[in-house]
């Protein structure tokens, strides 16, 4: 593995990334966090703590990929949300957004449940590998094509727990 960022890199954008959606978000009324199952978890707690105006915080899963390396187009909810979103301003927060397909299923059925605002804050970029563009409201980091590990990050559900991203050089 080769270290990408560091536990401290990842800390401070998470923080400006806090700071930014706080003043953005200030004085909007109900915000809700919508973290992307499994992936985001790491940084949703992380960006949650770093919010300084009230939020909710609600889960969504979605698979993509059903045991694959990569996406192949194939979405499906594997978890809903369990509040209304109903004119409530939407912060959909990804672990990882590549090659889009995913992502613009989730935005088009979020849509549909007529959120007041719906945006997206996602913790790695990769444009390289997008098929679909969607614009990022909020980016933690934009990084060439590498398969990535850590904060979150997995392969075949391991390495999730690393406090860094790494590139796995070979698949183990």
């Amino acid at each position: 593995m080769e270290i990408l960022l560091t536990r401290e890199q990842i800390k401070a954008r998470v923080k400006e990334l806090g700071e930014k959606i706080s003043a953005d978000y200030s004085g909007k009324g109900d915000l809700v966090l919508v973290a992307v199952l499994r992936g985001s978890v790491y940084f949703a707690v992380d960006l949650s703590r770093c919010l300084e105006i009230p939020f909710v915080l609600d889960f969504i899963g979605i698979s993509s990929y059903a045991g694959a390396a990569s996406s192949r187009g194939i979405v499906r909810i594997t978890k809903d949300l369990e509040s209304s979103i109903v004119q409530r301003h939407v912060l959909l927060l990804e672990d990882i957004v590549d090659t889009g397909l995913t992502l613009n299923y989730l935005m088009q059925n979020l849509r549909t449940r007529n959120p007041a605002s719906l945006r997206v804050c996602a913790f790695l970029d990769m444009p390289a590998r997008r098929i679909v563009n969607i614009p990022l409201d909020y980016c933690g980091f934009s990084l060439p094509d590498f398969y990535v590990v850590g904060y979150g990050l997995d392969h075949q559900e391991r390495y999730r727990n690393l406090e860094v991203v790494a590139a796995l050089k070979e698949m183990p």
